[in-house]
């Protein structure tokens, strides 16, 4: 077997200030767009364009769900199905935060509102129409 070298693209790409949060962290899902366009660089680089692969692969059905509610954070799960196989899952932790009110320029986490944890609910009420007149009644 040949030890042969993989194909490498190298792509420069510009932190963008819409990528960054309020503590000018960049916003993790951008790092996925990143990829995203790395990884299309790279298979044109290797000859196979974006249009031949939709053409071939087409679209796909995410489902995603909270599995878990914490304290100040709660956990995704998200499942990419292609052809009603299971491709890609994908399991993130996310931080409930806010602006600080002892600094406007940090970000603190806080406690999940029990009001949103009850919109996850099986039970909940998920029409957007209720949640616009709860926003307005508070």
């Amino acid at each position: 077997m040949s030890k042969k070298a993989n194909l490498t693209n190298r792509k420069t790409i510009h932190i963008e200030w819409s990528d960054c949060d309020p503590a000018q962290i960049v916003y993790y899902p951008r790092y996925l767009a990143y990829f995203d366009a790395c990884t299309t660089a790279l298979f044109r680089k290797a000859g196979l364009s974006k249009r031949e692969m939709l053409k071939t692969y087409q679209t796909v059905i995410v489902e995603s769900e909270i599995t878990e509610w914490r304290r100040s954070s709660f956990c995704v799960r998200h499942r990419l199905f292609n052809k009603s196989v299971l491709a890609v899952e994908c399991f993130e932790i996310r931080v409930w935060a806010v602006v600080s009110e002892n600094d406007p320029e940090q970000i603190e986490s806080q406690p999940v509102p029990r009001e949103v944890i009850e919109m996850f609910s099986a039970n909940g009420n998920h029409d957007s129409a209720h949640l616009k007149s709860r926003r307005k009644k508070q």
